[in-house]
């Protein structure tokens, strides 16, 4: 093979390889031989265009003996048996887990910092509440009539549930004027249908006066 001669000291390529589906931009010195490159890895030359220009097989040839180029890519084909995608599927990646018992005796964990300032399921004011949310919006049929009457408006129950906008849950309420806030969807997810100015949400508790009638 002819030897060609080469000014800049480094040689910037994209790594791809046959385990991956992605490529990587590396830079690398024109004098490494091939063996401290290619170490058990076969190597394939390829131009901008993908087009294949050569195997980089010599082990005592220099990396800047090959027409390696800015932009140019290095193919790595690993013959360890591996498959394709084997090291970016994160599900054969072994969990670390731990007991319920353990993680309560730790003081580093969010679960020790939730029960210390008695947020999410310890709070039991939060909790309790919740539980009422969720007892008094499954008494809520979706499709009967009610009236807000601290609002003194009527209308349809149109969703009943929790919303992404804020926790607990929440009623859907048609209108039937145009008296209310949106058309059933809030930030840009729709939980109902109905005309802009028709929809709103109320929880579902007694002071917002929810009386079906």
């Amino acid at each position: 093979m002819e030897v060609t001669g080469v000014s800049a000291p480094t040689v910037t390529v994209c790594i791809s390889s046959s385990l991956n589906t992605f490529r990587s931009e590396k830079q690398y010195s024109r004098s490494l031989t091939m063996a401290e490159f290619k170490c058990k890895l076969e190597l394939l030359l390829y131009g901008v265009d993908d087009k294949f220009y050569s195997k980089l097989d010599q082990e005592d040839a220099l990396l800047g003996s090959y027409p390696v180029d800015d932009g140019r890519r290095i193919h790595l084909i690993d013959h360890s048996g591996a498959r394709l995608g084997e090291y970016e599927d994160v599900s054969w990646v072994e969990k670390y887990t731990i007991s319920q018992e353990a993680c309560d005796q730790r003081q580093d964990t969010v679960c020790f910092f939730l029960k210390r300032s008695k947020l999410g399921r310890y709070n039991e004011e939060e909790r309790a509440q919740q539980e009422a949310e969720a007892t008094q919006a499954s008494s809520i049929p979706v499709g009967s009539r009610w009236e807000v009457w601290a609002a003194g408006h009527q209308g349809t129950i149109m969703y009943v549930g929790l919303t992404d906008f804020k926790p607990g849950y929440w009623i859907g309420v048609r209108y039937d004027e145009p008296l209310g806030k949106n058309d059933g969807s809030v930030n840009g997810k729709r939980y109902f249908e109905c005309q802009a100015k028709y929809g709103a949400f109320v929880k579902p508790a007694e002071d917002y006066g929810l009386d079906e009638i």
